[in-house]
């Protein structure tokens, strides 16, 4: 049942035994849905969050999609070396798209969706669909290719509509979460109780780390009965026993708390509830921070001390007992087994126990070189009055409501390396791609980015219509742009500065470059045969099927891609020698062999291409003379 639960922590639920006694089951049923491509029926009842279209969204999470990614090298910034991508297209499709290249590799999650306020836009899915109109619902799109409607308390699913979305989303999401990642979700008070449950179910309930509250800097309605200035952020793990103490300090503590010192010292005698009292003895020799001039001092005004202590020259001369409530005692007897040598604390700092000149027992710890001091509830980190003047001053134009820049590198720092990924499915303006490339000005990280946003249209009453944005992507892509330019310039004197990666490959979703005949040979008539001399569509270029073989081997999209030429050929060069693609029209021996001399772990070429039959005959032959080791593919 454990290690099911590892796989699946959507399946694990309540029930009772035959004595009515509450204990952990695997929900069978769904388990079956889970590893199912039918809809599984079910009826009975359990402890568990339900909605109508739940299992629905559960088979639209298990079932493949036939999209791919095309790139735009028009939109993007330093294509060729970048390693951010920013992908267009509605972020299911990419989530699943991504799933091979992706699975296990994000480190980070943060996403601002949709509040379900009633005024916001859901990404439409009509869970009443009949089985047979289902494969056209997969695609996410009505007859009227929209994806998106405007949720009201009038929708008799005003709940189930946005819990479908969030649900098939989110069960994707975690399977690209490395071991310790962690995945952040902002959300107000419509659905937070409701994104709680979904996400004790995804992730499974042991793996919730904090429910932060988010204050919003006076962002809030002078009108309403009480006066909401707060917003949530959710928190979860892949696995909690994974995920390290953040490595920060809360922004509301004062630069001169004893949280900033090298070394921190506390009494760990203490009276109260939590501290029932008990007896330690302390053995001769235990170290004492009494002034080393003294050669004996006899204490007996010490409380808590069942007889005289005696120091000399900073020593116990003979063991004491004392009689307190203690905060650290395991710690504390683990020195005196230790010989008064420094032990470490569950936070891995290293400790000292000494008596104090007033003859309380003191802590004396060492800070370790990473910090971690984080409280629930997040101040002085800017509100959306803050985020729209950042905006702003880009002079990019976004009417919604963004999420500040410090707010998002506050999280960003929860993570220690500073070389992962953070992925972000419902980008918006592109706050996170801003807060990591300056948190990478900052500390000299080399956080990677991925950003997804539907190319959602702009009102045309609204200001960003009226500058020349015509859907969301457009404003976010303008302001990574301009940040990073911005950020650049801003620490121009800053050593290493001009390494600083704030470009972003621009990829955008369509259907598969494969004619449709290539997934469903079945359907070939005589009529088609003279359309088949190649199986590719003629509208896509070499970049689109260089993009969807990245894909199709597992690999990352930030990966450096160098194009050479070979006797007249176009060859791509995908991370040195990891994949070489050539998708000319004029492949023969030369180019073979010169590519074979690479010595490319995998090698991929279109059908095609090939100058002559004999080319493409002897490809395999050629390889295992030159190359051996070399995986061939030709699609």
């Amino acid at each position: 049942m454990e290690q099911i639960a590892k796989l699946f922590p959507n399946v694990m639920t309540e029930t009772q035994d035959k004595n009515g006694n509450v204990k952990k089951a695997l929900d069978f049923d769904l388990l079956k849905q889970s590893l199912s491509s039918v809809l599984v029926d079910d009826a009975d009842e359990r402890y568990r969050l339900d909605w109508p279209g739940k299992k629905a969204a559960l088979l639209k999470a298990n079932t493949p999609v036939t999209k791919t990614l095309r790139p735009c090298r028009d939109d993007s910034v330093n294509f060729d070396s970048t390693e951010n991508v920013y992908i267009e297209g509605d972020n299911f499709e990419v989530l699943k798209i991504l799933q091979e290249s992706y699975l296990g590799k994000i480190k980070m999650i943060y996403i601002d969706p949709p509040y379900n306020t009633g005024k916001d836009f859901i990404y439409k899915d009509n869970f009443a669909a009949k089985k047979a109109d289902y494969e056209e619902e997969l695609g996410t799109t009505d007859e009227e290719e929209n994806k998106l409607f405007r949720n009201t308390d009038t929708n008799g699913r005003f709940h189930s509509d946005w819990l479908s979305m969030m649900y098939e989303r989110l069960v994707v999401a975690r399977d690209l979460l490395t071991e310790d990642g962690v995945i952040f979700i902002s959300i107000d008070d419509n659905e937070v109780h409701n994104l709680r449950g979904v996400c004790d179910e995804v992730f499974g309930e042991e793996n919730f780390l904090i429910h932060f509250s988010w204050r919003t800097d006076g962002n809030f309605d002078n009108q309403a009965k009480f006066k909401k200035c707060h917003e949530y952020i959710l928190s979860y793990a892949k696995d909690e026993q994974y995920f390290l103490a953040p490595p920060v300090i809360d922004p509301s503590v004062p630069n001169d708390s004893k949280l900033y010192k090298n070394e921190i010292i506390n009494t760990i005698v203490k009276n109260g509830p939590k501290n029932p009292v008990s007896s330690v003895v302390l053995p001769k020799g235990f170290p004492a921070n009494i002034d080393e001039t003294i050669i004996e001092k006899r204490v007996t005004q010490w409380p808590h001390y069942s007889q005289d202590a005696v120091i000399k020259n900073g020593k116990l001369f003979e063991e004491v007992e004392i009689k307190s409530g203690w905060s650290s005692k395991s710690l504390l007897i683990d020195f005196i087994k230790n010989k008064y040598k420094a032990v470490t604390d569950i936070k891995g700092q290293s400790s000292r126990f000494v008596i104090s000149p007033t003859g309380a027992i003191e802590v004396i710890k060492e800070r370790s070189t990473i910090q971690s001091h984080v409280i629930s509830s997040l101040e002085n980190l800017g509100g959306p009055q803050k985020a729209g003047a950042e905006i702003k001053s880009l002079e990019v134009v976004f009417d919604d409501y963004p999420k500040p820049v410090e707010l998002v590198q506050y999280l960003c720092k929860m993570i220690y390396r500073s070389d992962d990924i953070i992925l972000d499915f419902f980008s918006g303006s592109a706050t996170t791609a801003h807060a990591v490339m300056q948190l990478n000005a900052e500390d000299n990280g080399n956080r990677k980015f991925i950003m997804v946003q539907l190319p959602e249209a702009t009102d045309e009453k609204s200001e960003a219509y009226k500058a020349g944005y015509k859907n969301i992507a457009e404003i976010g892509k303008e302001r990574i742009r301009r940040a990073g330019t911005k950020i650049v310039e801003d620490n121009q004197d800053k050593t290493g500065i001009d390494k600083l990666d704030i470009g972003f490959r621009v990829y955008k979703t369509d259907s598969s470059n494969m004619k449709e005949v290539y997934y469903h040979p079945e359907q070939l008539t005589q009529d088609d045969i003279f359309s088949l001399e190649s199986n590719i569509k003629k509208s896509r270029k070499p970049d689109d099927l260089l993009t969807q073989v990245i894909l199709d081997l597992g690999l990352e999209l930030n990966l450096p891609i160098e194009q050479k030429e070979m006797h007249g050929n176009n060859v791509f060069i995908v991370q040195t020698n990891a994949l070489v693609a050539c998708f000319d029209d004029n492949i023969n021996t030369k180019i073979i062999d010169e590519i074979a001399q690479l010595q490319p772990f995998k090698v991929v070429f279109k059908d095609a291409s090939f100058a002559a039959s004999k080319d493409r005959i002897n490809l395999e032959e050629r390889f295992k003379r030159l190359s051996p080791e070399t995986l061939i593919t030709v699609i």
